[in-house]
């Protein structure tokens, strides 16, 4: 196997949620690609990256979708968060607004996506941490008492961006191999009763790797 990047093993498709203007397409930019911009412009309806990373000798396809975080654009939900098996929360550290709005889209989350997706609360924008207003600590509070995992991040100097989506895929993937050992891998093409498992059925079966060439952004 030359390098074992002909050969996907799951899929996992995450999503990021949260305010517009919080980071979240600068997140997915340099998680995906290592850009990136300035003058990034908001984004209009839903857009994704992939990116193939190996976990535990395992190659991994992370489907990152992006969508607006403005009220107008709340109706692509349901089919937006189908089949996600991990989530990012994201707020802006300087915007006290966007963190108060976390509840309300953990509880969107929650009410659409499969309860057993892997959340991380991500706080945005550490390069600006004179004009901080939510501390380190409440952060950490909350996501303790919701069972999130928690990070801070800086899309600007690429500061715990890999980290966010390592911690939330290797969590999927330790999920799912565990989940694996007591399925029947024949199982999974009788409509399973997790939408998740939709997404993380080994490579063979997914359909999702075939199309490497129809995503990418110019």
């Amino acid at each position: 196997m030359a390098g074992g990047s002909d050969k996907i093993d799951y899929v996992f498709k995450v999503v990021l949620i949260g305010d517009s203007a919080v980071g979240k397409s600068q997140i997915l930019a340099r998680f995906a690609r290592d850009e990136f911009s300035l003058d990034s412009k908001a984004t209009i309806g839903v857009e994704f990256q992939t990116r193939t990373l190996v976990i535990q000798h395992k190659s991994v396809k992370a489907q990152i979708w992006d969508t607006a975080g403005q009220e107008r654009y709340r109706a692509v939900t349901s089919a937006y968060y189908r089949g996600a098996v991990g989530a990012l929360l994201v707020y802006d550290i300087t915007k006290r607004q966007s963190f108060d709005h976390i509840p309300r889209w953990l509880e969107e989350l929650r009410s659409h996506a499969d309860r057993n997706i892997v959340i991380m609360l991500v706080g945005n924008k550490t390069d600006l941490e004179d004009q901080r207003t939510i501390t380190t600590e409440d952060a950490r509070e909350f996501a303790q008492k919701e069972n999130l995992f928690f990070l801070e991040t800086s899309a600007l100097e690429a500061t715990n961006i890999e980290n966010a989506f390592q911690t939330v895929l290797t969590e999927i993937f330790n999920i799912v191999n565990k989940k694996n050992l007591t399925s029947d891998p024949q199982s999974n093409n009788t409509a399973p009763t997790l939408p998740g498992k939709k997404i993380i059925v080994p490579g063979p079966a997914q359909e999702i790797p075939k199309s490497k060439t129809c995503c990418t952004t110019s």
